[in-house]
């Protein structure tokens, strides 16, 4: 009876178990294709009829929010009630944040919203970009390196799941500008390469990846910001280009992606002469880019937004109302983080009262963030369901997946007595992480642990931008000892830094490493075209970024665990074409 009773009970516990679990089966996305009926048409046009100016001028602002802790009795949060509430904008843009905090803090804003807000955010890597403990992808250049247009499906499918389900429905992804300009201070990495067609074919499976699971993906940055030495963050850049080189390279992909139907798209803050020859107008305020290529040649229906215009491509030149109201005379329906909000939509309601711009011309945008919304079913559900949380964000095989688009991404430039790859046994190795930016002296930590992990004969050095010259002299005199030396780059792609260049000092000691007669194997955690200031060194891998998927995907490929596949989606000037790229497979353990 005593063994019956264990059974039963057994029996019981485990029927608990199995409901729990299915209970918390993540259910299917609200929306996963995102439709416009007449159930949306309806809602679009009596949301319209029953709003004032004032309401209808909000739509076409979006500010900035982070989604980090913070008391719901902050001046923080009372501002964007403030915004929300009496200033009646359309939406808000993430920048960082917690899982659960950012949630919370949308669920919050959504519930004092009179029309759902569309919440947006920089997700060019996928949710983790912004948020922690998010799934975190490559920069889109390790998708050009892969040249996968299946890995360019899964990463946007991901990212538009995880986004939904944390109150994100707009990404402001993927930049489809084509590096074609080495010393591009702020695209780089950040582009899938420097060829148009392959910008173009990787671009419409992570647009599809997106839209097909509910979030709405942005082209940028329109009509191309890929030749530019520049950084309109600080200033307002110039393509010098002709027409006929504008359409063949920067607006090719634009094309595409418009064809693939992209809802949205980007105006980047540059000055192209041959496509509107008005001094120190910025393609974001420019009618004949916006209006006459991108809506009237190139036939985009979806919604335009700005780039920041906190920027100083727009603040250089203009005061905050000006831009605006230039910007939507121009085309834009979203101005994106308009310095002084409240003031901007003043501004341009009194221009519409003033007879300086039509309410129908108001009318248009709104109509398209309206149905954007719609199409979205946020006019049915604008809250997310906070219980689902630990199981929408980055599970395993999301993870796994932004591992696996990391790995494949790995590229061999060069590999003199196939240095690589290293031996785990009868090898010692010198591992010198070198930050190019103040503060970065452990930016390689995780590099070095997972160098470790593979060999027990590892000496480690650090070292950043403001490292004195008497250490580095130190630490290579010591790393010369070693049988081969590893030297891990670093140097952040970050807006107004200027450049993302490699700190000279650091230069001048790698030109020295490559004179050994030992192996020198080099490996980019950033730009690949670092090879440029030293072609002599032994080995050469590209990992596209500062991160630590990278590191670990870049330590697996140096000691031969995974096969090594990448292929250069640029081309290194005077030394290797777009498409080089050494092969070697994985080592039989």
């Amino acid at each position: 009876m005593r063994y019956s009773r264990i059974i039963i009970s057994l029996s019981v516990f485990l029927i608990i178990l199995m409901t729990f679990e299915c209970a918390r089966t993540p259910a299917p996305a609200l929306e996963p294709r995102m439709t416009f009926g007449s159930d949306e048409a309806k809602w679009v046009a009596n949301t319209m009829d029953k709003m004032t100016l004032e309401e209808k001028v909000g739509q076409l602002i979006a500010c900035r929010y982070t989604g980090r802790f913070v008391n719901m009795d902050s001046e923080f949060v009372n501002d964007l009630k403030t915004l929300v509430v009496e200033q009646k904008i359309g939406g808000l843009i993430l920048f960082a944040g917690d899982v659960y905090e950012t949630a919370h803090l949308t669920n919050t804003l959504q519930e004092k919203a009179k029309i759902p807000l569309l919440i947006a955010s920089d997700l060019e890597r996928g949710l983790g970009n912004q948020i922690d403990g998010a799934t975190l992808f490559p920069p889109v250049m390790s998708l050009g390196a892969a040249d996968s247009e299946k890995l360019a499906y899964r990463m946007g499918k991901i990212t538009a799941l995880e986004a939904r389900a944390i109150g994100i429905h707009m990404t402001y992804a993927p930049v489809v500008d084509v590096n074609i300009n080495p010393e591009n201070p702020i695209i780089n990495v950040r582009s899938f390469g420097e060829d148009p067609e392959q910008v173009g074919r990787l671009a419409v499976p992570f647009i599809k990846g997106c839209q097909e699971n509910g979030l709405i993906a942005t082209a940028k940055h329109f009509p191309g910001h890929g030749d530019t030495s520049e950084d309109s963050h600080t200033v307002l850049p110039t393509v010098n280009a002709a027409r006929e080189r504008l359409d063949r390279v920067e607006i090719y992909p634009f094309k595409i992606a418009v064809e693939a139907g992209v809802q949205a798209i980007m105006a980047a803050h540059l000055n192209l002469p041959a496509l509107d020859p008005t001094p120190n107008v910025p393609s974001s305020l420019s009618k004949p880019i916006l209006t006459g290529l991108l809506r009237e040649e190139l036939g985009f229906e979806g919604i335009i937004v700005t780039d920041a215009m906190g920027m100083g491509g727009v603040t250089t030149l203009y005061e905050p109302e000006e831009a605006a109201l230039r910007a939507i005379k121009a085309g834009i329906d979203m101005v994106l983080l308009p310095p002084k909000p409240k003031k901007v939509i003043d501004s341009l309601v009194q221009a519409v009262r003033d007879g300086e711009i039509s309410e129908e011309r108001i009318d248009l945008s709104v109509k398209r963030i309206l149905e954007a919304k719609a199409r979205l079913g946020l006019y049915r559900q604008k809250l997310v369901d906070l219980e689902l949380l630990d199981i929408r964000i980055a599970p395993r095989a999301h993870l796994r997946q932004a591992e696996v688009t990391f790995e494949k991404s790995m590229t061999l430039v060069k590999n003199e007595d196939a240095v690589v790859p290293l031996s785990k046994e009868n090898q010692s190795i010198a591992v010198l992480s070198l930050s190019s930016d103040p503060g970065g002296y452990f930016a390689g930590r995780t590099f070095v642990n997972e160098m470790k992990k593979r060999s027990s004969q590892v000496l480690e050095f650090f070292a950043e931008a403001t490292t004195g010259q008497d250490y580095l002299d130190s630490a290579f005199k010591e790393a010369k000892t070693a049988d081969v030396l590893v030297i891990a780059l670093f140097s952040r792609l970050r807006a107004n830094k200027g450049s993302v260049d490699l700190e000279m000092s650091h230069v001048h000691l790698i030109r020295e490493a490559a004179k050994l007669t030992k192996g020198v194997v080099v490996v980019s955690f950033g730009s690949p075209y670092f090879l440029r200031h030293f072609p002599e060194v032994d080995a050469y891998m590209c990992a596209y970024r500062y991160a630590d998927a990278a590191m670990m995907a870049a330590a697996k490929a140096l000691f031969g665990e995974i096969d090594i596949q990448g292929k250069l989606p640029i081309s290194i000037p005077e030394l290797y074409p777009i498409g080089h790229g050494l092969t070697v497979p994985k080592r039989i353990q």
